[in-house]
């Protein structure tokens, strides 16, 4: 009979033909930092299946990423008022985003300290008070223990009401209307965090005309969940162009905002003579984005409405007076925050989060951003828009939904994680001197996803701050060992 099996899976992920006989290579015990290296080799360009599936892994996920990276919260424009609260989520725990009666902005995690009961059963409301329905105590919108019952008979003198406020993030910071926390006291402040992958998620994040910030979250928020590993969809985000052909039916359809003059498509084609860049930086962000032609005119779009067409004509001619001829050509397409904020930059404009739910399992959060300015009219088509191409009804979204999901259950069989995952395309064909800054390449690549799960090792080997935002990198992802 075969010896037991190590309560340690080790480097069989990677095994290859040419490999020893994985049944004997499992068995040998390894530390946590060598079984993700093993894991994760970036120079050969291979990805060891069970980081998508196996339930060790996803709980040391939730302790060595969640807990320290910085996490997308929710937006300014969901709790405007004071007393207003969205509850959101970090990694797989509830939080309360909420505004103060002196209009600062909190974000607390939403569990009673007394029983660990959630103070807030609610998506979002306004209130004065927080009251855990289980022991009613009662907590101020700046987490401040309110109300305790019978505290005099019960508590006087054994317990110091300041020492029991809800739990709040260390580290907050709202940039243009977004809020972003890290439980890591420690954490780099969020900008450093982001490094130059500012310039890329500001496209999403402006007014359609260049003027900073601007937008506001379209009221609700899309949340479904899918049966697929989190990172398959952050990664999928990252630039990967070379799934098109999943989406193939939405194209031949029309589901654009022009489709009604016949511009078959997802989205009007004003990128077709840009040239599509696909960047990623330190930290472990990665976009792509498009540098359109130095005499690029405006391209007629949103079609199916006169009224849209021209606030988006006017837009047009606005950003670029404001920005210049040269940084108006730099327009978003798609793009993942490290470790689970994605976002769709222009047709449709979105930030969609992917929330850790289980290792075989996402809570897909959706916000549909438009400018806070913009005519009601321009908004609800927008919203039309949006929600035919994104969301758990999307029609572009459905198509990806199912490639998770398939990926996912491939990551799962006995045999399957014998042999490790390729992610060799246009491997080696980066630069560092390129129209924008961070690691660049100019045709379909993986360099993207080999940078995201070069960091991925990172945290899930406990690195410092100096390694995680790639202080120590000497080189491109597809050189790194």
């Amino acid at each position: 009979p075969p010896p037991p099996a190590s309560p340690r899976r080790t480097c069989s992920a990677n095994a290859s033909p040419d490999d020893p006989d994985p049944r004997e290579t499992r068995m040998i015990p390894i530390t946590p930092q060598s079984r993700y290296d093993a894991l994760v080799k970036l120079r050969e360009g291979k990805i060891g299946r069970e980081i998508f599936s196996d339930r060790e892994i996803y709980e040391e996920e939730l302790e060595r990423v969640f807990t320290r990276a910085w996490l997308f919260v929710g937006h300014e424009s969901q709790v405007p008022n004071p007393g207003d609260f969205f509850t959101s989520r970090m990694g797989a725990e509830s939080v309360i985003l909420a505004r103060d009666k002196k209009k600062k902005v909190h974000v607390f995690l939403n569990s009673c300290r007394h029983r660990g009961m959630k103070v807030c059963q609610y998506d979002h409301g306004n209130t004065q008070l927080f009251t855990c329905p289980y022991h009613s105590w009662s907590y101020t919108t700046d987490g401040k223990l309110f109300g305790v019952p019978q505290f005099k008979q019960l508590y006087e003198g054994c317990m110091d009401k300041e020492e029991w406020s809800l739990i709040e993030v260390p580290n907050m910071e709202v940039y243009k209307g977004t809020v972003w926390a890290s439980w890591d006291k420690d954490a780099p402040d969020f900008l450093t965090y982001l490094g130059d992958a500012k310039a890329h998620l500001d496209l999403a994040l402006d007014c359609r005309d260049g003027r900073e910030g601007g937008s506001e979250v379209l009221f609700g928020v899309h949340k479904w969940i899918i049966p697929c590993n989190w990172k398959f969809a952050a990664e999928n985000f990252l630039g990967d162009t070379y799934h098109n052909v999943s989406h193939r039916s939405v194209d031949l359809i029309g589901i654009g905002p022009s489709a009604e003059a016949g511009v078959k498509g997802r989205r009007d084609n004003e990128m077709e003579k840009a040239q599509h860049v696909w960047a990623n930086f330190p930290a472990g962000h990665g976009v792509h984005s498009a540098i359109m032609p130095q005499d690029w005119e405006f391209l007629n779009t949103y079609q199916n409405n006169p009224v849209v067409a021209e606030y988006f004509r006017e837009a047009h001619a606005k950003r670029k007076e404001r920005l210049g001829a040269e940084r108006h050509r730099l327009i978003p397409f798609v793009g993942t925050i490290w470790p689970n904020t994605s976002f769709h930059g222009n047709q449709p404009r979105n930030l969609c989060v992917w929330h850790p739910h289980g290792p075989e399992s996402t809570e897909a959060w959706r916000f549909f951003l438009v400018d806070a300015d913009a005519p009601q009219e321009v908004k609800d088509f927008l919203r039309i828009y949006y929600m035919r191409y994104s969301g758990p009804a999307g029609m572009t979204e459905q198509d990806d939904m199912e490639n998770w999901n398939y990926a996912t259950a491939g990551s799962r069989g006995v045999i399957a994680r014998r042999y490790p995952f390729n992610y060799q395309q246009s491997l080696g064909k980066v630069s560092t001197d390129a129209p924008v800054p961070g690691n660049v390449s100019v045709q379909v690549s993986e360099e993207n996803p080999r940078q995201f799960y070069r960091r991925w090792r990172d945290y899930m080997n406990g690195a410092d701050w100096d390694t995680l935002l790639g202080r120590k990198d000497k080189e491109p992802a597809s050189f790194a060992a």
